[in-house]
């Protein structure tokens, strides 16, 4: 029986019945002899070779018996056809949600190396839903589209689901292999008072220092580039009840702008539980953003530069880069975010002392 069972190993899927066809001829053996070894109906082999009926496991062991061809060979090839089968439905399927997968930035994917996304219709649509972990699109709705309610503050996202859906799901993604103490919130204001000290030095000297600080504190620091159609500049998200997330975008490549995003997210995980996804050019005047926002943005501002320091020196209106210099080191802060501020309140020309900025270029994925 080991003989025949070595004979009978294949390696590609095949309809069972054509195998046992097979079998059969090579035996000189009719579909009703079977039957009659087998003490089964000659209708029910017939509907088994020609594809109507599957080998069931009592089946297999009465091939078995009868034919000296493995029980586990019947099971095995039959459960592999039924896979064949549903990988062809799905396949076809995958195929006609083309339309659907067209809306994601596929090209920033594949670039980044977050799915690959093949040749085919169905391949694309296949990368894009195990890249998020769902099933089918009705799924990606459910999970992805009507979230979109609960990022009030992000017009972006309702503008272009997808793509922003896109980029959230890669923070989830680097912020799942993070290890973070469970949140505390008094530890994370610590934590924000040390890394603004940080923000003097060069970002890729301290990178690994700052993430480490946000991760004592149950937060994980994620830095994952703008992706097309996103127009994100940071989120401040909830992983699970202990662990928070602050991803952001690099849309803004100088440290001003950086340090900016980053302390406006911090403020959105020191308040509600809620998500946020933001995307702006420049703060809005106090009282045309949601509550949170104006909060966050107030947050931002005076913990890079404290409200009292800030009016004195504004006051002086010596606006040189000596000035300003000498500003950020009684501050404690780096120059490119005493003049961003500056900059924001028109004290300064948006175009003027842009030397003072660090540009802020760390790894992908940081």
């Amino acid at each position: 029986m080991a003989a025949e069972q070595t004979t009978w190993q294949r390696d590609w899927t095949v309809a069972p019945g054509e195998i046992l066809l097979e079998a059969l001829e090579e035996r000189g053996m009719s579909q009703s002899e079977l039957a009659r070894r087998m003490g089964r109906p000659t209708k029910t082999i017939n509907e088994i070779v020609n594809g109507k009926a599957a080998i069931t496991p009592d089946t297999a062991i009465q091939l078995d018996l009868a034919l000296g061809i493995g029980a586990s060979f019947w099971n095995g090839l039959e459960a592999a056809y039924r896979a064949d089968l549903a990988r062809v439905r799905a396949e076809t399927d995958m195929a006609t949600h083309a339309s659907w997968a067209g809306a994601f930035p596929l090209k920033d994917l594949v670039k980044y190396g977050l799915i690959d996304a093949g040749t085919t219709k169905a391949g694309k649509v296949a990368a894009l839903l195990r890249y998020f972990g769902v099933s089918n699109p009705d799924a990606w709705n459910s999970q992805w589209a009507g979230a979109a309610v609960a990022y009030r503050s992000s017009a972006a996202f309702v503008a272009s689901p997808h793509a922003s859906a896109a980029w959230l799901r890669w923070g989830e993604i680097v912020a799942a292999k993070i290890e973070t103490a469970p949140f505390d919130a008094q530890r994370f204001r610590d934590v924000l008072a040390e890394i603004r000290e940080l923000t003097r030095r060069d970002f890729p000297m301290v990178r690994k220092r700052i993430v480490d600080l946000c991760a004592s504190a149950g937060v994980a620091l994620v830095i994952t580039p703008e992706l097309s159609g996103t127009h994100l500049s940071g989120a401040a998200r909830w992983l699970a009840p202990d662990k928070g997330i602050i991803q952001l975008s690099l849309r803004y490549k100088t440290d001003d702008q950086f340090w900016f995003s980053f302390f406006h997210e911090a403020r959105h995980l020191l308040g509600k539980k809620i998500d946020h996804v933001d995307s702006y050019d420049k703060p809005e005047p106090e009282g045309e953003l949601d509550p949170a926002e104006d909060e966050a943005n107030r947050f931002a501002r005076d913990t890079l530069i404290p409200p009292d320091g800030y009016v004195t020196f504004v006051a002086a209106a010596n606006f040189s880069q000596d000035a300003i210099r000498a500003f950020a080191e009684e501050q404690n802060i780096a120059p490119g975010i005493v003049l961003g501020r500056l900059q924001r309140d028109d004290h300064v020309a948006a175009s003027k002392l842009n030397t003072l900025k660090k540009p802020i270029q760390p790894a992908v994925g940081a």
